[in-house]
């Protein structure tokens, strides 16, 4: 489970948003934190078919702190793998994309006054211990690159620098999605990043209290044809470069995340650590020649099904059968 900070300046809407995507309200003076379920409608097909007792979504934790970013909200979202940056684009005086180059340089100044902390800490470990060289070498780099106002996600970082860097919580360096809160039935204003998402936070917090049948009426009579949750959701997965297999039963139906590129075991690892460690092969068919098949027998009985080994690279989409001994 991935866990998503919901970052505004005041007034921006972030609290609303939170409501809006969570269907629950704030406790003032603490974080507010709600796990939602990834909306995914092949589950409910999947569990028809093959009769499962249950059904189990992905989940996605959202986190919102009164205040914003205050000492305490700044150490809530070190925590988190993403950020939703919400920037307000309704009222007279809206400055969608003044709003966002301010939470920027907020972001920055953060992590600077981390890095500077970090980097005085390695140079004087650094005299006495040469293991510390590199660490001094990784914080000067992401200290040019903050000095000159740059978010450190756009850093030419290898996996060991990253590793070092990730121990401070950088905000600077996790995903971030774009969210601009407009009017109802207003439009993405222009100049905004590729992939930032327009919604009516108001709207969509009105209509949290309705069912999804109402809801999605209401939301259609603005001309909004899919929910805010199901648009941040698949921004996030984008960002953080996810994506969803599935497994499928008698007992139970369940989608679980895994990033993209992540060959099986790395998957059975995702719903068990026993499956990675005694993984011997997986069965594999996609989704849409499950459903066309029918049922998992009927698919092993029509041949499209596979059985694949440890370097196979799992799909979106994949419902997969782990086959593994411990």
């Amino acid at each position: 489970m991935k866990d998503v900070g919901i970052v505004g300046l005041p007034y921006s809407g972030k609290s609303t948003l939170f409501t809006a995507l969570t269907r629950s309200g704030g406790a003032g003076g603490r974080s507010n934190q709600a796990v939602v379920d990834v909306p995914d409608h092949r589950l409910q097909v999947l569990a028809a078919q093959e009769s499962s007792k249950k059904v189990v979504a992905a989940k996605v934790r959202f986190v919102d702190v009164p205040g914003g970013l205050t000492a305490q909200g700044i150490a809530e979202f070190r925590q988190t793998d993403a950020l939703c940056m919400v920037v307000r684009a309704f009222g007279p005086d809206a400055d969608p994309r003044g709003e966002l180059s301010s939470l920027e340089a907020e972001l920055v100044l953060a992590d600077m006054a981390s890095i500077e902390s970090g980097l005085d800490k390695a140079v004087k470990k650094a005299k006495s211990k040469p293991e510390f060289k590199r660490e001094v070498s990784v914080l000067e780099r992401a200290h040019t690159m903050l000095d000159a106002e740059k978010p450190l996600l756009g850093g030419d970082f290898d996996s060991d620098d990253l590793k070092i860097l990730r121990g401070y919580g950088p905000l600077t360096l996790k995903p971030w999605i774009v969210v601009v809160n407009v009017e109802e039935g207003s439009d993405l204003p222009s100049g905004m990043p590729d992939h930032s998402i327009a919604i009516s936070a108001a709207l969509e917090a009105e209509v949290a209290g309705v069912d999804a049948g109402e809801a999605a009426e209401l939301l259609a009579g603005f001309g909004i044809e899919e929910p805010g949750l199901d648009r941040v959701i698949a921004a996030c997965y984008r960002a953080l470069d996810l994506i969803t297999f599935l497994t499928t039963g008698e007992d139970e139906t369940r989608a679980w995340e895994v990033r993209r590129g992540a060959k099986a075991p790395e998957a059975a690892g995702a719903i068990h650590s026993d499956l990675e460690r005694g993984f011997i092969r997986s069965e594999v068919v996609g989704y849409e020649d499950l459903v066309a098949a029918g049922k998992w027998d009927n698919a092993k009985a029509a041949g499209v099904l596979r059985v694949e080994g440890k370097d196979y690279v799992v799909q979106e989409g994949d419902v997969l059968n782990i086959r593994f001994a411990v």
